[in-house]
């Protein structure tokens, strides 16, 4: 059975138009890349230890209202707090990795 070439010509046009349809190929990121999240996270943490640090040290100089300097270091210590359970869960997922069969 012979199939004509202008049969066949249309069939691959009909595919290569189905595959420029949405949700067909290269999926669209519609956002930041975690990589991206999670440098700005960092960011942040380090931004908070470091506003924690220089909080504390005005309020030994006498420059900063004992208020804002606890206020300053409960932040820097929550956020480390979190770096630290984000650290063990990363830790965690990658031995669990480690244990899967290959």
């Amino acid at each position: 059975m012979a199939v004509p070439i202008s049969s066949a010509l249309a069939a691959y046009a009909n595919t290569a138009a189905q595959g420029a349809k949405p949700g067909m190929g290269k999926p669209e990121v519609a956002g930041p890349s975690f990589g991206d999240l999670l440098e700005e996270a960092a960011k942040d943490s380090l931004s908070s230890l470091h506003r924690g640090e220089a909080m504390t040290a005005a309020g030994v100089m006498g420059r900063a209202d004992l208020a804002d300097v606890v206020n300053a270091v409960s932040n820097a210590e929550v956020t480390l707090q979190a770096v630290t359970a984000v650290r063990d869960k990363v830790i965690g997922a990658y031995q669990e990795i480690l244990r899967m069969p290959m």
